[in-house]
């Protein structure tokens, strides 16, 4: 789906002094500050927690780690687009909490990405239907609506109607059936990603690409109280700390898990007569 007429590369862009907040915005920086948020009011494991390897997150803030995990996936994936593209994360959109996962703007369009995980599940997809292990869930609604206010915000901002797809990029699943596809909305696997973007046809000049992006870049687009934006540092470090407690204790249950076994045959072995 193309701009509905060419934009003037011409005309003016105001740029305030905080254009480009939102390029600093890291993959998943609004789940990461969720979680972050709902960690801190949970009480340090103990030491014998530690050691078996009780997980440090709660089931509340278990899905905002699965969603940060998910999201920095994608944007690695969107890392190794070439210059000529510009990519937002984590963008702040309308007045509530809400934010569109990735918005991603070069020669063959505008595109705004919804981007699930699904570990080791089998996904099943046919117009508006999206079904997760047989349970069905409304992101192709939510994608739809995402983009279709994306493209009305920035269409305001840029004074000239532009249009944004949408497509809900599945990151993990075993399997991925599109049965049928959606009228608006596009349904990916990570590996799918860059091809679904690149390989179609160019209509935004270089010029063009760049006044959308910086009208993209600034938080005022998508929102008329500008949003309090932390750097990224400050909560990348707090999260990559808590995902390696994930880690260590996801290994401790696996060493648990396997040391029973052993520690069974041990004592069975000892107990019968030698041959």
């Amino acid at each position: 789906m193309s701009a509905a007429a060419p934009i003037d590369a011409s005309s003016s862009y105001a740029e305030p002094a905080t254009l480009g907040l939102l390029r600093r915005r890291a993959p998943g920086q609004a789940v990461m500050e969720e979680l972050l948020e709902a960690h801190s009011t949970r009480r340090p494991r103990g030491r014998l927690a530690r050691v078996l390897g009780v997980h440090p997150l709660s089931n509340d803030s278990k899905p905002w780690y699965w969603g940060a995990l998910g999201e920095r996936a994608v944007g690695r994936v969107l890392a190794t687009l070439g210059p000529e593209w510009a990519v937002l994360h984590a963008v702040p959109v309308g007045e509530k909490s809400s934010d569109i996962d990735h918005v991603v703007i070069g020669p063959t369009g505008i595109f705004t990405l919804n981007t699930k995980r699904h570990v080791d599940q089998r996904i099943w997809t046919a117009k508006g239907t999206f079904m997760v292990a047989g349970t069905r869930y409304p992101y192709v609604r939510n994608s739809e609506h995402e983009a279709a206010r994306a493209g009305k915000l920035l269409s305001a901002a840029v004074r000239h109607q532009v249009v944004a797809e949408a497509a809900i990029v599945v990151v993990g699943a075993r399997q991925v059936t599109v049965k049928e596809k959606h009228r608006a909305v596009t349904v990916l696997t990570s590996p799918q990603l860059l091809r679904w973007i690149t390989r179609r046809p160019v209509i935004y000049t270089g010029e063009q690409v760049a006044l959308l992006s910086a009208a993209a870049a600034q938080p005022s687009t998508w929102r008329r109280t500008p949003p309090v934006l932390r750097d990224a540092a400050d909560v990348i470090e707090p999260f990559e700390a808590l995902h390696k407690l994930v880690e260590q204790a996801r290994r401790r249950r696996i060493g648990w898990l396997l040391a029973v076994p052993v520690s069974v045959i041990a004592s069975v072995v000892g107990v019968l007569p030698p041959f």
